[in-house]
């Protein structure tokens, strides 16, 4: 949760009419009604995201169960992608040299 946090710092923070929801505390162990809230958001399995509409029904739903969940706007979830898209990307190989050069022969 802490990286999310972190990650959110680094995001300016704008109205956007989407809101992407990703469930990052487990379901066993709560309540009847955080799970009926979490069933009805589409939030099955933990990190799995789901786009909803910025309506207050949903706002409400969220409000219920935000110990539970993170909520980006698009532009956050867009840059969030992109910073992992970046890592994953393939780099150069690390070539390493294991043949020492000859020592030179001073005669002087």
């Amino acid at each position: 949760m802490n990286a999310f946090k972190a990650f959110k710092a680094c995001v300016p923070v704008a109205w956007s009419p989407n809101l992407y929801i990703t469930l990052v505390r487990g379901i066993p162990g709560t309540r009847r009604l955080h799970r009926r809230t979490l069933e009805a958001l589409r939030l099955r399995k933990c990190n799995r995201t789901v786009m909803r509409w910025n309506t207050p029904t949903v706002r409400g739903m969220l409000q219920q169960v935000k110990r539970l969940v993170v909520i980006e706007t698009e532009e956050m979830y867009k840059a969030r992608k992109l910073k992992e898209t970046n890592h994953r990307a393939l780099r150069p190989p690390l070539v390493i040299n294991h043949v020492l050069p000859p020592p030179a022969n001073d005669s002087s």
